[in-house]
């Protein structure tokens, strides 16, 4: 193996030559700057493993050609993975989600927890989806545990308010319809 000071060097010299010529080479082959920018890098870190392996003269940049296009292969592999990945992650997300909401979507309940701040929501879910102490809600918000403690026997109390204002306005609301429905009933009219 070469002498560090000699492999940086030549690595330089090869970088330089061939640095445009490989960049446009892998424009022409990718979606776009970000992806054409990580192919790059990945095959000049290629070619410093390797420079032993380079060859000198005219024959690094097809050289180099050549790694570019198995770093692609390579690149658009994993993004495939990604995209099918991703795919089945969100068939399964809205499964989930459409199940929550057809749970969740209507009802005192509901509509009592929607009805308070991302604050005393976001709260009550670390409690009661995630299963979280208050040890655990303070490191995921970054207080204290007393704190925690504190904001959440304050949304607690907020949303026990919230549920017995929904669950009042409703019975109100039944009595009323009980109420036209039996005048309906009776002959009268409303």
């Amino acid at each position: 193996m070469e002498p560090l000071d000699h492999r940086k060097r030549r690595f330089a010299e090869i970088y330089a030559a061939c640095h445009d010529p490989v960049l446009g080479y892998v424009m022409r082959r990718t979606e776009n700057g970000h992806d054409a920018a990580d192919v790059l890098a990945e095959t000049f870190l290629i070619a410093w493993r390797r420079l032993d392996d380079v060859p000198t003269g005219d024959g690094a940049r097809p050289w180099l050609y050549g790694v570019a296009r198995r770093v692609l292969a390579n690149h658009r592999r994993g993004e495939r993975r990604r995209t099918a990945l991703g795919d089945r992650l969100r068939a399964d997300l809205e499964v989930s989600v459409q199940a929550i909401e057809d749970r969740e979507a209507s009802g005192a309940v509901a509509d009592a927890f929607r009805g308070l701040s991302e604050d005393d929501r976001e709260l009550l879910s670390l409690v009661g989806w995630e299963g979280l102490d208050a040890g655990q809600i303070a490191t995921v918000l970054g207080c204290s545990r007393n704190a925690v403690r504190i904001r959440l026997h304050r949304a607690r109390k907020r949303f026990a308010r919230a549920l017995a204002d929904r669950e009042a306005r409703e019975a109100r609301e039944t009595r009323a319809e009980t109420h036209h429905h039996a005048r309906i009933a009776k002959g009268e009219h409303a």
